[in-house]
């Protein structure tokens, strides 16, 4: 375990909230120079912590308990008849697990998606630079999840993997495919992935009620949520 009185962490200015029209934020962050391990990274998520590039953070709102930390008890998880016809519906595609590394293939369907799926979002425009910052560390434990129709890239979901289960960083895919559901697709095969390996949760950053792009993540039943300092499973 992590000595977690020995980690020093600092904590910005009152900024604008990513998630939340008209509220100010204020995000918690380990000290940058800190060397991140696997162990220590695991147990400040089952904290609430996420990484962003090569910073581990959490929301440190005084007046704001809207981001709450989701995850995915693997074991405990049934695909209900929607996610089962999306899992059905990609039984074409091919996955493999690969470093992550700079490409213009990745980085044209990173630029698309953003493009189309994010435009009112502080990730717009995309640049490679954003890109390499946030995506492209040489960490060990992170992995990209390509998925791919015969040759032809159509998502990436960008995973670290950790003692205590797979932490879905971001997922970026092909927008011109709805009809396939890849982002919802990325994270159901991230669950069994994680069972495939003996890992018992998948982490899904923060589950926010009134934002609109974070309830999808209360699809995915039972989902536990990290309130209070406990996680508690919202049936």
């Amino acid at each position: 375990m992590t000595e977690f009185a020995e980690l020093k962490f600092y904590a910005t200015q009152a900024h604008d909230c990513s998630y939340l029209p008209g509220r100010k934020a204020t995000t918690l962050f380990l000290d940058p120079h800190q060397a991140i391990d696997a162990q220590m990274y695991a147990d400040l998520s089952e904290m609430g912590f996420r990484r962003s590039g090569e910073h581990l953070y959490r929301p440190h709102c005084q007046h704001c308990q809207a981001c709450i930390p989701a995850r995915i008890p693997t074991e405990r998880f049934h695909a209900n008849r929607q996610q089962k016809r999306i899992l059905k519906r990609n039984l074409d595609l091919r996955v493999r697990a690969v470093r992550p590394v700079a490409s213009e293939e990745y980085y044209d369907l990173y630029a698309r998606y953003i493009m189309q799926r994010h435009a009112d979002g502080d990730m717009y425009p995309p640049s490679r630079e954003q890109f390499a910052s946030f995506l492209l560390r040489d960490l060990p434990f992170c992995i990209f999840f390509e998925f791919r129709l015969g040759e032809r890239l159509l998502a990436v979901a960008v995973t670290d993997v950790l003692p205590n289960g797979l932490s879905a960083v971001y997922t970026f895919f092909d927008p011109l495919e709805e009809k396939r559901s890849l982002g919802r697709l990325a994270i159901l095969w991230q669950i069994a992935e994680a069972a495939r390996r003996g890992l018992p949760a998948v982490y899904l950053g923060y589950w926010i009620r009134d934002c609109r792009k974070m309830r999808y993540k209360s699809e995915y039943r039972p989902l536990e949520l990290y309130v209070n300092q406990h996680w508690v499973t919202l049936e």
